[in-house]
C-alpha cells in the first residue's frame, strides 16, 4: 500500500493491476488472449476435416474388402485334370474291311473361362498311353496297328447349380491325331500319322468339395471318321478303308481348380 500525498482525507490503499497475459486476480481464471481466441476455429475445422478423413478412408476400406470377397466368390477360370477311357467300337464297313479295338487309358487337360454365371468357352488337350486297332480284311488278312491317340477341342459349356452339385453339358468342334507306333505289335509299317476332324460333345456332374476345387465326372463322345493311316485305294498295300464314321467314347473323372 502507497499513500498518496495532497489528499484531504486519510491516506486511501489502491491496488495495482499487472498487464499482459496472466489470470484474473478477481475471478481465478485464466485470461484469453486474442491469438487463442484467433486459433480456436482453426483447430475445429482441423477436427472436422481429420474426421472426414477417417470416415472416408473406412468406406475405401469396405468397398475394397466388398471387391476381394466378391472376386472369391466369383471364379470366372478353373483348369482341371482327368483320367480318361478311350473306347472305339466294332466297326462293319460297306467294304470288306471290319475294325475291333480294345481301350486305351490316358489324360485330359481342360480350361474354362466363364462367360456369365452359368455359361463357359473350353479347351481341351488329351492324349493316350497306346491302344490296339484290328482290321480285318477280307475275312482272312487282319492288319494290326499299335497307336496313341491326340485330341485338340474346343467346346460350349452350359452348366446349371443345384446346392453343391453343378451338372452341365457341352459340345464344340475337335481334331483327332492318330499316332502310329512301329514296333513288332504294328503289322505293316507302312502305316502313316493321320489328322482326322471330329465333333466333341458331353455331359457330366461337377461336385464342389470347396470353394476352390470340385471333383468332375463325364461322359464325352467324340464322333469322328475311321482312319485307315494311309492305306487307301490309291496304294500297293492292303487297302484300310472303310468310309465309314464311327462314335469313340471317352469317361472321363478329375479335379478342377478354380480362379
Amino acid at each position: 500500500m502507497i499513500p498518496v500525498p495532497g489528499a484531504g482525507s486519510p491516506t486511501q490503499p489502491f491496488t495495482m493491476l499487472r498487464a499482459g497475459p496472466g489470470s484474473d486476480r478477481s475471478t481465478g481464471e485464466p485470461e484469453k488472449s486474442e491469438y487463442q481466441a484467433l486459433c480456436q476455429p482453426f483447430r475445429l475445422r482441423s477436427c472436422e476435416v481429420q474426421d472426414r478423413m477417417k470416415k472416408s478412408l473406412f468406406v475405401l476400406f469396405l468397398l475394397a474388402a466388398s471387391a476381394v470377397a466378391g472376386r472369391a466368390q466369383e471364379s470366372r477360370q478353373d483348369i482341371s485334370l482327368s483320367g480318361t477311357g478311350l473306347i472305339e467300337p466294332f466297326v462293319a464297313s460297306s467294304t470288306d474291311v471290319q475294325v475291333h479295338s480294345n481301350y486305351a487309358l490316358g489324360a485330359l487337360a481342360s480350361y474354362r473361362f466363364m462367360l456369365t454365371p452359368s455359361s463357359a468357352l473350353e479347351v481341351n488337350y488329351g492324349i493316350t498311353y497306346q491302344n490296339t486297332m484290328r482290321f480285318i480284311v477280307g475275312n482272312t488278312n487282319v492288319v494290326k496297328v499299335l497307336l496313341r491317340t491326340q485330341e485338340i477341342s474346343g467346346a460350349y459349356v452350359r452348366s446349371f447349380t443345384y446346392k453343391k452339385f453343378n451338372p452341365f453339358v457341352e459340345g464344340g468342334p475337335s481334331g483327332l491325331i492318330f499316332l502310329p507306333i512301329r514296333n513288332s505289335q504294328t503289322t505293316s509299317l507302312d502305316v502313316k500319322q493321320q489328322t482326322t476332324v471330329a465333333g466333341m460333345y458331353g455331359a457330366g456332374i461337377a461336385y464342389e468339395i470347396s470353394p476352390s476345387f470340385d471333383i468332375r465326372a463325364e461322359y464325352r463322345g467324340l464322333v469322328t471318321k475311321v482312319p485307315n493311316f494311309g492305306q487307301g485305294s490309291s496304294t500297293n498295300q492292303v487297302n484300310l478303308t472303310t468310309n465309314k464314321w464311327y462314335n469313340i467314347y471317352e469317361p472321363t473323372v478329375g479335379v478342377a481348380y478354380h480362379f
